[in-house]
């Protein structure tokens, strides 16, 4: 029977040179592992730098977009106060044309009508506090038999004609309630009429007052004038 052979003891020099292979093994392992570490430190500095930056980045714009939309909101404002101003002006001068211009000449105006009004007079107000009636009249006409009350606007609405129809309403009641029996007619003015407040004055039974050149024209209801 043959005898396994027996394994060659090994030597100190192959030991102490297995050693060292895998000695510098992982000193390289080490170094690659160092590498690594380092490369990934880097890229964490780098991505909380990118980050920081992009977020100051985002900060500044949104401040710089509160910035202009602020901005904008203000000059809106001004503008907005600007124009309520100017158009605030307007109406007052147009009042003050109405009264001291248009409202003498709409009694030789309404003669063309076949209305004698004898009296005109501005900014008429009306205070009933027993019966609970308050009204002003803008400019009123009136003779014996008949008045006129006429509302005067910067821009006419359909609104506006619709308060001067509850105000002709209110003339009525405050007329009755002190034994008034004249008749009283309704018209309206404005610089600026648009079509559908023009139509729907007429409809109404109210005589449209508009400017025309230097003057003013006066265009009588669609039918017979309304009557209160």
């Amino acid at each position: 029977m043959e005898l396994a052979q027996t394994a060659a003891p090994l030597s100190f020099e192959t030991v102490w040179a297995g050693l060292m292979e895998n000695r510098e093994q992982l000193k390289e392992l080490a170094e690659s592992h160092k590498e690594t570490e380092r490369l990934m430190k880097e890229s964490k500095i780098e991505t909380e730098r990118f980050l920081k930056e992009s977020k100051m980045e985002a900060d500044r714009m949104i401040k710089e977009s509160k910035m202009e939309t602020d901005r904008q909101i203000q000059e809106t404002d001004r503008q907005m106060k600007e124009y309520n101003k100017r158009f605030g002006d307007f109406t007052n001068r147009f009042g003050d044309v109405i009264e001291y211009m248009v409202a003498p000449n709409l009694q030789e105006k309404f003669n063309d009508f076949g209305y004698d009004f004898q009296e005109a007079s501005t900014q008429v107000k009306i205070r009933d506090k027993k019966n609970d009636i308050f009204f002003e009249i803008d400019v009123y006409l009136q003779n014996g038999d008949i008045a006129m009350l006429v509302e005067t606007k910067a821009e006419l609405t359909i609104g506006d004609i619709n308060k001067h129809m509850i105000r002709l309403e209110k003339m009525r009641r405050f007329a009755d309630l002190r034994g008034d029996k004249r008749r009283f007619l309704g018209a309206v003015a404005g610089v600026v009429v648009k079509k559908r407040e023009r139509e729907y004055a007429l409809s109404q039974g109210f005589f449209l007052i508009e400017p025309s050149g230097e003057n003013f024209n006066i265009t009588p209801p669609n039918d017979k004038p309304k009557e209160w």
